[in-house]
């Protein structure tokens, strides 16, 4: 199959915004999810594709250099199949293939180019880069630590070791791409490499198929790994961890995971910046007479705080270095107060509080 636009993979505008890109993304995904398709392998590689495109077009860096590689026609030169006349599997005649292209001489646009249009078997059998969004205790997420994340990928079929062949079963040569495991498609003098759809990059096609994988060479199965969480972490941040994606062909490294955060809320603090806020009820006595409270912190110690008469509510205390700690500089706790008030006061009470408000030159 020839390398196809992202826009269109996803089914969007070229102009599309960021929600519409994942709207499409993930009506996209549940429908041609792995889980959702077992034994499928078309609908495994719509899913691929899927996830392609969407990891281009979510990043914003990735976009920008996508749109001008778009730009300088390359869709145009992978957009069919030749039948016949120049590009044909061979190559075009007198142009050129991009088996041997440096595509790293291309900078930022270079990895794209890669993506899409391939690099060979080599290249090929390089484990994909699996992205994941990740709930973040708020706790966790302010001080820092490790978490158990449980991803389901693809791996290497155990009883074929990857070949999709069938125990005993004999290997020929493919006779889609001869062997190479990649078809060049092409048009005006320009093509690029794929992996054959036939024998799925091997090169080779088994006599009998894997009893276990139905020929896939690989199954999926689930992986729990333990997760840093650097401290003073926020929603939307990354972090790519080297080797552990999804795993390679036989012999070859493991793809990367990208991990976004999503940091849940607590019930006591929020974050502004290095700060943390949290709001401390106070009854009306104290807040009128003045008080010591004693206030948690995030690392679960207790400060007494001394709260002085005529407190107003919503007047913020600060608890200088009780905050985050972030590139050296550390942040406060700041405590604001909030005046409970009584919900029925008996005669006696109510009596004592309308001569203290006489008292005062008060109305009610």
């Amino acid at each position: 199959m020839a390398a196809r636009d992202f826009y269109q993979v996803l089914g969007v505008s070229d102009s599309a915004s960021q929600e519409e890109i994942k709207k499409a993304y993930r009506r996209l995904a549940k429908q041609y999810h792995p889980d959702a398709n077992p034994n499928n392998p078309t609908a495994a590689e719509r899913f691929k594709e899927i996830s392609e495109a969407h990891t281009t077009l979510s990043d914003a860096d990735k976009r920008k250099q996508y749109d001008q590689m778009r730009r300088l026609g390359a869709f145009d030169a992978a957009a069919r199949r030749p039948g016949a006349g120049a590009g044909a599997r061979g190559g075009p005649a007198g142009g050129f293939t991009t088996e041997n292209v440096d595509f790293g001489d291309l900078g930022g646009l270079g990895d794209i180019f890669s993506s899409i249009f391939g690099r060979g078997r080599r290249e090929e059998a390089h484990g994909e880069t699996l992205e994941a969004l990740v709930e973040v205790p708020f706790r966790t997420a302010m001080l820092g630590g490790r978490i158990p994340v449980t991803l389901p990928m693809n791996e290497p079929c155990a009883t074929c070791h990857g070949s999709g062949a069938a125990p005993g079963a004999t290997l020929t040569t493919c006779p889609e791409c001869n062997g190479r495991g990649t078809i060049s498609f092409g048009q005006g003098g320009f093509a690029v490499n794929r992996p054959c759809p036939m024998c799925r990059g091997r090169g080779k096609i088994p006599s009998q198929p894997c009893s276990t994988c139905h020929g896939a060479g690989e199954v999926r199965t689930e992986r729990t790994i333990m997760i840093t969480v650097p401290p003073a972490t926020e929603s939307g941040s990354k972090v790519r961890l080297r080797g552990q994606g999804q795993p390679g062909r036989p012999g070859a490294p493991s793809g990367d995971l990208v991990i976004t955060f999503q940091v849940q809320a607590d019930r006591f603090f929020r974050r502004d910046g290095l700060d943390l806020i949290c709001e401390v009820p106070v009854n009306l006595a104290q807040a009128v007479l003045g008080t010591r409270i004693r206030v948690r912190t995030l690392d679960g110690k207790k400060v007494v705080l001394r709260i002085p008469a005529g407190t107003q509510p919503g007047r913020k205390f600060r608890i200088k270095g009780q905050g985050l700690e972030k590139g050296g500089r550390k942040g406060d706790q700041l405590v604001e107060i909030q005046v409970t008030l009584p919900d029925k006061l008996t005669p006696d009470q109510e009596a004592l509080l309308k001569q203290f408000a006489e008292s005062a030159g008060l109305k009610y």
